[in-house]
């Protein structure tokens, strides 16, 4: 089908389609799920934004699935060395995770003011959480992370979990959050009405001014490989020579400029959005968030290319897409399996959200009140 080299390339650029989709349809329930308590000041006010995203929370969850699964069948070396690293934030993570279903499906059980209010604060953790560790991670991976691989290319992870929340890393947990919370005010300008409507309103405005103040590039120190790499090479991250130099993150954007595109749609579109939200433009506003979320996700990639993984311990270790895939016979099979599944994936995902679209109110909730979330 394809060459090893075309191959590795098509499935970085895959891996980061699916980290956008993850970003856009889990984003917006994440980001609803976050703002519950804060938007929603009764009890049918959380209703209507809960139950706007309950037809579509667990299908876009998949895409979070999809993205580790491809990260393990693409990426074996990353896999590994990842969830050994990131362990435990990983592990809060989905226990932060595990408290979405649990609470949409248990809150409305009972009639008592305090088992709900328990249950929307345990549903707005759940978004929270995960969208600043997904953040503090990218900005690790910005900046390196310490880990060494031995003879048997057996990562060794020389850090700990709260070396991890260093003052950058935080910052980029901010920019993910306020992507995240974005994303979710937009979709609530779109399905909702009346006061919580004026509510998202205000809330997609701050986010989209605070996402354009906490995204910059910084002209951090960055990896190159300095060695030749065989792109065509059986992958082994040991048979590279690397350097962290000044600015190195900005040179694929000044050989390429081109590139530019994605950190300037990651700074500016977030200012169509809150505009488009101040004039009540929801289908806009979640356009210009998606759009804004793809932009700021690309400018690591790009930003990073090829790295995926560096090591600030040992920079001669870090993990490249040409030296840390799969086989050419793995990477072929997924890729002719991607190319049947996603059409339909993606179709059917239209289909659904056309089905259910329409704005939620309270009188909705109140004649279906037994039915619903």
């Amino acid at each position: 089908m394809f060459d090893y080299e075309i191959l590795r390339f098509v499935w970085w650029l895959l891996i980061g389609v699916l980290l956008v989709g993850f970003t856009i349809a889990d984003g917006f329930d994440m980001g609803v799920g976050a703002l519950v308590p804060i938007i929603g000041k009764t009890d049918v006010e959380r209703r209507v934004m809960i139950n706007s995203i309950a037809p579509h929370w667990d299908g876009n969850q998949v895409w979070l699935i999809t993205a580790g699964g491809a990260l393990f069948a693409a990426w074996p070396q990353v896999y590994a060395t990842s969830f050994s690293g990131f362990y435990l934030a990983m592990i809060v993570t989905l226990a932060a995770l595990w408290l979405r279903p649990i609470g949409l499906d248990y809150r409305s059980k009972l009639t008592d003011p305090q088992w709900r209010n328990a249950w929307d604060i345990a549903i707005s953790v759940s978004g929270f959480i995960p969208a600043v560790i997904f953040g503090v991670a990218f900005g690790n991976l910005l900046q390196g992370v310490p880990f060494r691989l031995t003879d048997f290319m057996m990562p060794i992870y020389e850090g700990s979990f709260f070396g991890l929340l260093n003052p950058f890393a935080l910052l980029c947990g901010i920019v993910s959050l306020s992507m995240f919370l974005l994303q979710g005010s937009s979709w609530l300008i779109m399905k909702t009405s009346d006061d919580v409507l004026a509510r998202a309103k205000n809330v997609a405005q701050l986010m989209g001014l605070l996402l354009t103040a906490t995204f910059f590039i910084q002209n951090m120190d960055g990896y190159v490989v300095t060695s030749v790499l065989d792109t065509m090479a059986d992958s082994n991250p040991l048979n590279k020579e690397v350097a962290v130099q000044a600015g190195a993150w900005m040179t694929n954007f000044d050989k390429h400029p081109l590139l530019w595109i994605a950190p300037g749609l990651g700074a500016v579109l977030p200012i169509l959005a809150v505009l488009s939200a101040r004039f009540s433009k929801g289908g806009f506003a979640f356009l210009f968030a998606s759009l804004a979320n793809g932009g700021v996700i690309f400018t690591a990639g790009f930003a990073m290319f090829p790295f995926i993984m560096p090591s600030s311990i040992m920079p001669g270790h870090s993990l490249t897409m040409w030296d840390s895939t799969s086989s050419e016979l793995t990477l072929t099979i997924m890729t002719g399996v991607a190319v049947v599944m996603v059409p339909i994936i993606l179709g059917y995902t239209s289909w659904c959200y056309y089905k259910m679209f329409g704005r939620l109110n309270d009188k909705f909730i109140e004649d279906n009140n037994s039915s619903l979330y």
